[in-house]
């Protein structure tokens, strides 16, 4: 099998694709054969050297995995050979196959395909999981919402009846309004904390001074979600979002999506071979939605 390996730290044009071994799937794993993945802020990062947490290199990169199951480990009884899968990875989704933790995948939503779906995990359980404690009623600020995160968080944030301020570039704002934010602020032109008061939940999709800067918005009882920046804040209305993508949520992601209520907005479909162009516009931070990656046979 194939995969698409980095054997530095560095710009995009790290990786080179090689051989290896296909490998077996242990206890309670399963091998997906990919059909598609995805770029993350989180990969180029690692890619750059900036996050480590993957380890030092070699390294295979890919959060997001979507394919066929092409085989089970022991006690792997959630799926068969033959299911379309779709769900997270810990690094190493950029290959022809990757072996998953069987309780970090679900079933592909029956109303868009896999490579469609490969846009979804982590973006899609992120939005989730920063908004769970949302009421109708109240009122909700996402930073970086034309983004991947971002737009899946408007949208589940207006499903959930929330009154929706973002920050974007203006040429954003009319696709934001459709998406059901009341309150576009262009964060080029415009102070955020001069524009919005009273805010109930701060997605901050950006981190460094914007999450200060958020508290000074929010309301008696709000706090911030904070998907970037360090794991503890010294004010404790801020708490670090990490992303936990199970089965559950993953399940609840895809019938949301079945019910017309979640679109995925793909901003460009690649193939694999082009990873390193698809980082290259990922980290230009001018990407509406998503950018996927095909895994080429």
């Amino acid at each position: 099998m194939w995969q698409m390996v980095q054997r530095s730290f560095g710009g995009p044009d790290v990786f080179e694709r090689a051989e290896v071994p296909r490998p077996t799937p242990g206890p309670g794993q399963v091998l997906v054969r990919v059909v598609a993945t995805s770029v993350n802020a989180a990969d180029w990062k690692v890619r750059s050297g900036v996050n480590r947490q993957l380890g030092e290199p070699p390294l295979v990169l890919g959060l997001d995995v979507s394919g066929i199951v092409a085989a089970v480990g022991d006690e792997a009884t959630r799926f068969a050979p033959g299911d379309a899968v779709y769900g997270m990875v810990f690094g190493g989704a950029n290959a022809e196959y990757v072996v998953a933790q069987q309780n970090r995948l679900a079933s592909v939503p029956v109303s868009i395909d896999p490579v469609h779906a490969a846009a979804l995990p982590v973006a899609g359980v992120t939005a989730w999981q920063a908004l769970s404690s949302v009421r109708p009623g109240e009122r909700v600020l996402v930073h970086a919402a034309a983004g991947g995160v971002g737009h899946l968080a408007v949208q589940i944030a207006a499903r959930r009846g929330a009154s929706i301020a973002a920050t974007a570039r203006t040429g954003n704002h009319a696709y934001l309004r459709a998406l059901g934010v009341t309150e576009p602020i262009d964060y080029r032109t415009t102070d955020f904390t001069t524009a919005v008061r009273e805010v109930d939940l701060v997605v901050d999709l950006i981190g460094g001074d914007y999450t200060d800067r958020s508290l000074t918005v929010l309301s008696e009882t709000g706090q911030v979600v904070a998907a970037e920046g360090p794991a503890t804040h010294p004010d404790s209305r801020v708490r670090r979002l990490y992303v936990d993508p199970t089965t559950a949520v993953l399940d609840e992601l895809a019938a949301t999506v079945d019910r017309g209520e979640l679109t995925v907005d793909i901003a460009q479909i690649l193939p694999i071979t082009e990873l390193a162009a698809a980082h290259r516009r990922s980290e230009s931070g001018r990407v509406r939605g998503k950018i996927v990656l095909t895994a080429d046979r």
